[in-house]
């Protein structure tokens, strides 16, 4: 049970690293208030997630888990190629679109997959699953 619980704590830890870091690779192009606030409390609430999972992973004497850095880096290649095309928030909010429906498939899969997670780690993955729907259902009027 223990295993599951670490397990699952590291992928969010991996997942909540690169939702920030996407976050950031756009916030410097945003045009619109209304949607670099959108952006900037997601990534508040993103830290405050961090700052929970990390939490949980020290008591069980685990350093978490970095983002794939392949993924990564193909995510920053991406972001910065189609930046460097259309720096419109249209852009913006489709790379953010997709960013936020990768991590909530990889985490659904991860929580289907870590079954004897306990009640408070799993609590932490769907509220970072919620996390990721909620700014995709906010940013769609920038699609």
């Amino acid at each position: 049970m223990e295993n599951d619980n670490i397990k699952l704590l590291r992928e969010c830890d991996a997942g909540v690293e690169m939702g920030m870091s996407s976050i950031d690779e756009v916030l410097p192009y945003v045009k619109a208030k209304e949607l670099k606030q959108l952006l900037t409390v997601c990534k508040e609430e993103h830290e405050k997630l961090e700052r929970e999972i990390r939490t949980l992973l020290r008591r069980n004497s685990d350093e978490g888990k970095d983002p794939n850095p392949m993924a990564k880096g193909m995510s920053w290649i991406k972001t910065n190629v189609k930046l460097v095309f259309d720096e419109s928030d249209s852009t913006i909010a489709d790379l953010m679109t997709e960013g936020c429906n990768m991590g909530v498939k990889s985490l659904n899969k991860y929580l289907n997959e870590y079954k004897a997670a306990d009640e408070i780690t799993k609590d932490i993955t769907k509220r970072l699953i919620n996390l990721e729907e909620r700014l995709v259902i906010d940013i769609r009027g920038y699609l």
